[in-house]
């Protein structure tokens, strides 16, 4: 991608265009291989990674919007916190051309984490799950989540981020058996973060607009992120793991596993 100016040495897309080729180019061929890989070699269902339910599309669409309300909450207990402040109002809404732009990061981002959650949540947990257990699944799995997002010099809390995201996103396939509502929740979170308060998603700027609140970051960088965004902040990590606490709570009542393991 550097060679057509789409990303800096370090790998960092530049600009909007730079965005589009980071979500599609990369994660579209990828996604193919990982299928045709579970399927044609090593002889699986795609229900073994994941992709298995009554209804995929509905239970899409509410991790979706589980997406867009976890990570505005997020955000406005920063902003509470007195770590943000607000400089407009939808600003987004006045230009065409920046919606259409939101609108195909929508599909962008769905593509970019459908994709992450397959090899991740699905393929990857799956066969380490196969060869140990299911706990030590999730904490590989989780290493390589951090060590596909990690970057030099990102303080430690980032990383913690990265890593309780994908514990998170572990413990609710798990839960639910399937990946379709964690796919959903990971395009949500994303695309809102980019295009609803011009703030970094893992680091990364929209260059659009706000469609909701244009939010700019005051105070310590434990408190807002940094230049990682929200995500980067320890606000953001104290409702992972409360999201993740509340996940395995629900666990205890009795509720639908997905097996790792199963063909």
């Amino acid at each position: 991608m550097q060679s057509q100016h789409w990303s800096t040495p370090r790998g960092d897309p530049i600009g909007l265009a730079g965005l589009y080729a980071l979500l599609w180019i990369g994660f579209a061929p990828t996604l193919a291989a990982v299928l045709a890989w579970v399927r044609f070699v090593e002889g699986r269902s795609l229900a073994s990674i994941g992709l298995t339910a009554p209804a995929p599309l509905k239970i899409f669409l509410r991790g979706l919007a589980v997406g867009f309300g976890t990570v505005a909450l997020v955000v406005v207990a920063i902003w509470m916190a007195g770590g943000m402040q607000a400089t407009g109002l939808g600003q987004a809404w006045r230009s065409p051309v920046s919606l259409l732009h939101i609108g195909l990061l929508l599909l962008s981002f769905m593509s970019q984490a459908s994709v992450e959650e397959v090899i991740f949540r699905g393929w990857m947990l799956s066969v380490v799950a196969r060869k140990t257990n299911v706990a030590v699944a999730v904490l590989l799995v989780s290493l390589a989540f951090c060590f596909l997002h990690f970057s030099p010099h990102q303080p430690p809390r980032v990383m913690l981020g990265t890593f309780l995201f994908s514990l998170l996103a572990c413990a609710w396939a798990l839960r639910t058996g399937n990946i379709w509502g964690v796919m959903g929740w990971h395009a949500g979170w994303n695309w809102l973060l980019a295009t609803g308060f011009e703030l970094p998603v893992t680091g990364m700027d929209a260059h659009l607009p706000a469609l909701l609140v244009p939010l700019r970051p005051q105070g310590l960088d434990t408190l807002t992120g940094g230049a990682q965004g929200p995500e980067g902040s320890y606000l953001c990590s104290v409702f992972l793991v409360a999201a993740i606490a509340w996940i395995q709570w629900r666990k205890t009542r009795g509720a639908q596993n997905f097996s790792p393991t199963s063909r």
